[in-house]
Order: C-alpha cells, then structure tokens, then sequence
C-alpha cells in the first residue's frame, strides 16, 4: 500500500452516489473537500464515524469543507446508510475499489485472525487547488472528526 501524502495532486474520480449520479472530484474545485474512506456502510464503526460527520456538518460547513465518504458499497446500501442514519453528506461507491487504489488506501488487513483486502480507514483534506492538504490516519472512528476540525482550526 503506498497512500498518498500532502502536497500531492489528489486524483480525479468520478463515482456513484448514494442516488446514483455521478460525481467528480475535480467539479469541486474551489472549495476543500474531506474525502474520507470508510471500510463497509452500516456497519458499527463506519456508522459511528459517519453519524459524528454528519452531527458536525454545521462546522465543517462553517470552514467550508464538503465531505464525500467513499466505500466499495453500491448505490442502493449507500442510499439505506443515508435514510437509516440521516445522513447529510454525500455517500460515493468504489465497487472496483479503482479510486481506494489510486489513493493508496486498498491493500491487506486483518480481522479476527483472517487476512484479507480491503479500505483503510484514512481520510484526505483537499484543497481548493485540489492538491491534498492533510492526510488523517490515525484516529478513532468517535473522534475523527474533531481531529478535522482541529486541523482546520490551527491553519
């Protein structure tokens, strides 16, 4: 695994949503974007990353962050993860795990004592220029974004 690291042009995508039209990341040009990839949806610990985004977005509006989550779910799990827990972001599907490559963030993990392949749980701030600003890889699933904003706060 060879994830990206600040300074770097973040690779364009575009990927399904929740709704299943097409987003691209480059149409975010201008604004910062916390591209934040998460493991599986509905499950307890992407839940409770997603729900503490989803309870920060008047702030992370506030320092004009859009948040895009980014799982190898399709459009329909992605869409019951929003009506289940309200969520009011935007949900993207990487079913090829194409962009979790491009990002460095698919590769083996381990989980009760089974080895597999998998997203890491690593989230990127990009810039306006669309040049990744910060890379977010160590946190827990209940404080990640406190640590964003945090970040932000101390730029």
């Amino acid at each position: 695994m060879n994830t990206l690291t600040a300074g770097t042009v973040a690779p364009d995508f575009e990927l399904p949503d929740q709704n299943g039209s097409l987003n691209k990341l480059s149409s975010f040009r201008g604004k910062k974007v916390l591209v934040y990839f998460y493991p599986k949806a509905m499950t307890p610990g992407c839940t409770t990353q997603a729900c503490s985004l989803r309870d920060s977005k008047a702030e992370l509006d506030q320092r004009k962050v859009v948040v895009l989550g980014i799982s190898p779910d399709d459009s329909a799990k992605l869409k019951k993860f929003e009506a289940r827990d309200e969520l009011n972001f935007t949900l993207l599907g990487d079913e090829d795990h194409q962009v979790a490559e491009a990002f460095g963030v698919w590769g083996p993990k381990k989980f009760m004592g089974k080895e597999y392949d998998g997203i890491h749980r690593i989230s990127f701030l990009i810039d306006e220029q669309g040049v990744i600003a910060h890379v977010f890889d160590d946190f827990k699933t209940s404080n990640h974004h406190q640590i964003v904003i945090d970040y932000l706060d101390s730029l």
